[in-house]
């Protein structure tokens, strides 16, 4: 199990109060391995993952999304993934499922 990539992403936590809400902003990382995807609370085994996509939203970030046997998880990014999404594809995507 050797690291390919790793991505910044933000989870935000909505604390709210009888006087105030507050949003609190947890910085994490999404880590890419030769077998598998790990996050603070998800791990995702490589033959799983059938892609990963980015959709900008404003000038601000927008979503990473992984898109997996069990359904399709989104991650809030600030930062481009653009070379995450590429060193996906370029190690993942096109080797048959059973090299994955």
């Amino acid at each position: 199990m050797h690291l390919v990539a790793e991505q910044p992403y933000v989870k935000i936590e909505r604390q709210v109060s009888s006087i105030d809400q507050k949003n609190i902003e947890h910085q994490r990382t999404i880590y890419l391995y030769t077998n598998k995807i790990v996050t603070k609370h998800r791990e995702f085994a490589i033959r799983d993952v059938m892609d990963i996509s980015y959709r900008l939203i404003g000038d601000k970030g927008g979503l990473l999304y992984i898109h997996t046997l069990r359904g399709v998880y989104s991650y809030i990014v600030k930062s481009s993934p653009i070379e995450f999404v590429q060193k996906y594809k370029s190690h993942f995507k096109n080797k048959p499922q059973h090299e994955k």
